[in-house]
């Protein structure tokens, strides 16, 4: 669990600064958003953020260099990926929720933490989530079924 403190205390950090810098109210995600939205420790390793398309595209520029200002480096261009010592980094679009998995990113909640806002999935949004990306082949070989596993919890647990 000291993992995912630091990781969701790192990841405060950098939320405070996109809603600062560059007025982006981001959506925590992956492993580590699944396990402060279901209380249920996933064992996060990295930090998944998803923001607008306009900063992966058009705006890359401007988001690449407020990671380097935070000291991160790139690693991966490919997967938007940056590193910080310990500290992984990877960042997607927050438009590809409703393409990939049907979720509805205008209906996501808000949290507001330490300074920090961000949007949140419920646990009916990470079940729509994790049923598409265990059918997805980049994902099922990439994760080796972590997310068929994440999934038979998530059916388990009542949903809020």
């Amino acid at each position: 669990m000291a993992k995912e403190a630091d990781l969701y205390n790192e990841f405060l950090a950098v939320a405070t600064f996109l809603n600062r810098r560059l007025t982006i109210t981001p959506v925590l995600y992956g492993s580590l958003g699944l396990t402060k939205a279901t209380h249920v420790d996933f064992a996060p390793q990295d930090i998944d953020i998803l923001v607008p398309l306009l900063f992966l595209e058009e705006k890359w520029d401007v988001l690449k260099a407020v990671m380097e200002e935070l000291g991160y480096l790139l690693i991966d261009m490919d997967e938007h990926e940056f590193r910080k010592e310990d500290n992984k980094i990877g960042f997607s679009f927050i438009e590809d929720l409703k393409g990939f998995a049907g979720v509805d990113d205008q209906a996501l909640t808000l949290v507001e933490e330490e300074g920090a806002n961000y949007y949140s999935l419920s646990l009916a949004d990470y079940i729509k989530v994790y049923q598409r990306s265990s059918q997805d082949g980049y994902r099922r070989t990439k994760n080796d079924q972590k997310d068929l596993e994440k999934l038979k919890i998530l059916c388990q647990l009542p949903l809020e």
